[in-house]
């Protein structure tokens, strides 16, 4: 079942919304994300610094969208995502053209930091508020569709950018990215997206499903510590990934192959979570995907330099971190409503922002204390294990918390 947002006009059907923001999140997940790992070597020369230097930029993006994503999903909760993700676009668009023109660490480090709250605007955690407006029960299924258009995001704008940069120089081709944002995005946000939020005037008193009736829930910061610290395992390991495979012994050749299946394989996870896992509870399916984090990792640190064995790693690491994405998005939807999505999931977001931004420097630490890649992967397997233990605890206790509020309910009425 699924509805069309009160303030939509009817040429906006709620599945041409998901083909919409599928495009554009393959454009901002490409340029905002993706494009900058090619981007190191020239940021570096232009600013006159090292290149940790210049990837601390990129931690400081991600630690400003982890602190904008809960009032961004407030605004879209109120507003609608329609000039919430116009605006993110159109502020991205011209960051990135002034991204071309840096000259000192201080001014890379302000427009990364400006582009980490339009990433807040314009990623996944958005889109998602956006089709919770939009959709109803089907909600998941719209969920799992964008993120099929966002995994081709690497495949099309690693060697789109690459091109550009080789025939145009990084700074023009900054620009092309930079007018995709503001020629394409933009307008498809503007003319695409409903308008008018679904959250309770600021008068009423807040329901149990507010963001201020969330906090309140202890279940609430038992799945952000389970997502936050699977989140930092899976940055800190791809982070390393081939580092690690050359430790056993394989070529940079071969490693770079390994790493190379890890994209399809979260396209797969989610395809086939699409076709044979959506009639299952969004819990039930994050126990599992919880689960393929430290098998994968285990089976990384068993196995030798077999091909076949490390592209069963490439497997579960991928489809595990693909269905994941879905099962955060879903989650809030699930089990607190869709009147404050936004903001319940824009909560849940930032520690996992923040862990994204923490997990390669946390991992780069163990390294220079144990030297040794193994330590990294023991201790890697182990937190993951916690996460997926406190997940499963979790669920397991809200379900059983809500099946006794129920019984007590039904004790409670009084027979006529």
């Amino acid at each position: 079942m699924i509805d069309r947002h009160p303030t939509d006009n009817g040429h906006r059907t709620p599945w041409a919304i998901v083909v919409a923001l599928g495009v554009t999140q393959i454009i901002a997940w490409g340029s905002f994300y993706y494009a900058f790992s090619l981007m190191i070597d020239a940021l570096a020369a232009a600013v006159g610094a090292d290149k940790p230097a210049v990837v601390g930029a990129f931690s400081i993006a991600m630690l400003a969208a982890g602190l904008a994503s809960a009032p961004i999903g407030s605004l879209i909760d109120r507003h609608g995502g329609r000039w919430v993700m116009t605006v993110g676009s159109i502020a991205g668009g011209l960051l990135l053209i002034a991204l071309g023109y840096v000259q000192s660490i201080l001014q890379l480090y302000l427009v990364w930091a400006g582009l980490g709250v339009v990433m807040a605007a314009t990623l996944y955690d958005p889109a998602f508020a956006v089709l919770a407006q939009v959709f109803k029960e089907r909600q998941r299924k719209a969920i799992t569709a964008l993120t099929l258009f966002g995994g081709f995001a690497s495949t099309v704008f690693w060697p789109l950018t690459q091109w550009l940069m080789q025939v145009h120089g990084w700074q023009d081709a900054l620009l092309v990215l930079g007018l995709m944002n503001l020629l394409v995005s933009a307008p498809l946000h503007a003319w695409m997206l409903p308008s008018g939020g679904n959250a309770p005037h600021s008068g009423r008193q807040p329901s149990r499903t507010s963001l201020r009736g969330v906090l309140r829930d202890p279940a609430f910061y038992g799945l952000c510590g389970a997502f936050t610290a699977n989140a930092l395992v899976f940055s800190a390991v791809s982070v390393h990934l081939i580092s690690l495979l050359q430790g056993k012994g394989l070529t940079l050749a071969e490693a770079a192959w390994v790493g190379a299946l890890i994209g399809p394989m979260q396209v797969l996870g989610r395809v086939l979570e699409f076709t044979f896992l959506s009639k299952s509870h969004p819990s039930r399916i994050g126990v599992l995907a919880m689960w393929l984090l430290p098998a994968s990792l285990g089976l990384l640190s068993l196995a030798g330099p077999h091909l076949a064995w490390l592209a069963l790693f490439a497997l579960l690491y991928g489809s595990g971190n693909g269905v994941m994405t879905i099962v955060r998005g879903a989650i809030p939807a699930e089990l607190y409503g869709r009147e404050s999505y936004g903001a319940v999931n824009g909560a849940m977001a930032t520690p996992v922002l923040l862990a994204k931004a923490s997990g390669p420097i946390a991992a780069s630490f163990v390294l220079l204390v144990w030297p040794d890649p193994a330590h990294l992967l023991l201790m890697m397997a182990g937190v993951s294990v916690m996460s997926a233990l406190l997940f499963a605890w979790t669920v397991h206790r809200r379900a059983h918390a809500q099946v006794s509020a129920t019984a007590q309910a039904n004790t409670a009425t009084p027979t006529i």
